[in-house]
């Protein structure tokens, strides 16, 4: 055996047993016209590297498959850095693309607050929040994620849709978050 190939066996070995992200705990409500989500994550990565992942809204297509358009905006007049994202989707036959501006407040690596500007976006209201916590080899993530759409959710099953949306989509988004962290190529985005 080469001393390459042994090293690949011995990165395989080493990577096979690596933990992987572990979504413990999330939940969808739609109540009085908002949604609101949370979640809990663990990942086997510091917290530094999640961080990154998630204050970089170039590298957001590759997180999801809702992103269709997602990159970091020029900064406002607080200096506040701002991002745009544009998600498509359809709820049954009403297709959709959602436009979306806003700034961040941040904690460097311990927090993490996105707040829609309504007046540039598609929602009446939006606001994210990432908490992150180290935990031993990994951490520990606390996502909370609050909207109130401003266009027209078909009645009794639109709301539906919507959660199960939010819910498949943050399913899908946490291992690929956690490959990006890790320096590592995500699973394709629809895969």
């Amino acid at each position: 055996m080469t001393k390459s190939a042994l090293a690949a066996a011995v990165l395989l070995l080493a990577t096979a047993g690596a933990p992987a992200a572990d979504l413990r705990a999330i939940s969808v409500v739609h109540e009085n016209g908002r949604y609101h989500l949370k979640s809990e994550v663990w990942f086997a990565a510091d917290s530094e590297a999640i961080w990154r992942v998630l204050t970089d809204f170039d590298d957001y297509e590759r997180i999801s498959s809702a992103f269709v358009d997602a990159y970091d905006v020029p900064p406002d007049e607080q200096g506040r850095p701002r991002f745009y994202t544009r998600m498509e989707g359809c709820l049954l036959f009403f297709c959709r693309s959602i436009e979306r501006y806003g700034y961040l407040l941040l904690k460097p690596v311990e927090e993490i607050v996105a707040v829609t500007e309504p007046e540039q976006s598609d929602f009446k209201y939006c606001r994210e929040r990432w908490q992150l916590q180290q935990d031993g080899e990994g951490t520990l993530l606390h996502y909370d994620f609050e909207m109130e759409p401003d266009f027209w959710v078909p009645p009794v099953i639109g709301p539906w849709i919507i959660k199960r949306t939010l819910e498949v989509d943050g399913r899908d988004a946490i291992g690929r978050i956690e490959a990006i962290a890790r320096g590592e190529t995500p699973k394709p985005v629809g895969e």
